[in-house]
């Protein structure tokens, strides 16, 4: 029995395949979810996604689960014992755009109903099919990605950059860039 194809960059990490095949591209519209993945994004601005895939964990306990809520309330105790935390990302404009995210994150909610809602407008409320044949010929960024960015900035957030906008539509499924031939590609 042959396995099936997927995606390139995932290819021979066990954790890099388990995320490709349970999360990655999969369309999300829950706001915890959408949280967690713009946190985890907003760390990964400079670095590779498997070294934050691979802090997930300690994110995850760091963070409060991703509770939004309660990031938005972090006081300084709390900002220094991240800042020491050596299963995260120890950056001290990261931690503290976490705090500014989440209390953004929140404005929007209340300005739109939902974050979802925000953030799904800007694909027409369905994912956005490419046919990417090679992972490696994915743009890094799009139009629309642009645009996102550009609105997030103007609203105050934090390591929004449009490579990191695109890396977040792709990964919560606003995008769908697996591979054609990856079996994941007509599943999502």
């Amino acid at each position: 029995m042959s396995e099936k194809h997927k995606c390139g960059w995932c290819v021979g990490d066990t954790l890099y395949e388990a995320y490709h095949d349970q999360e990655w591209g999969v369309p999300v519209y829950d706001d915890a979810t959408l949280f967690e993945f713009l946190i985890l994004e907003t760390f990964q601005a400079g670095l590779s996604w498997i070294t934050i895939l691979r802090k997930r964990e300690n994110f995850r306990a760091a963070f409060d689960d991703f509770n939004y809520k309660k990031i938005a309330t972090y006081k300084q105790t709390k900002i220094d014992a991240l800042l020491q935390d050596a299963g995260i990302v120890r950056n001290k404009l990261k931690v503290q755009s976490a705090i500014t995210n989440a209390q953004l994150f929140m404005k929007i909610q209340e300005e739109f109903g939902s974050f979802s809602t925000y953030i799904w407008n800007f694909v027409d409320g369905k994912p956005i099919k490419n046919k990417v044949k090679i992972y490696k010929e994915a743009p890094p960024t799009t139009a629309i990605s642009d645009a996102l960015s550009k609105d997030l900035k103007k609203r105050g957030f934090k390591f929004v950059g449009s490579t990191v906008i695109y890396a977040f539509m792709q990964a919560t499924g606003m995008v769908n860039d697996h591979e054609m031939a990856c079996y994941r590609y007509e599943e999502v």
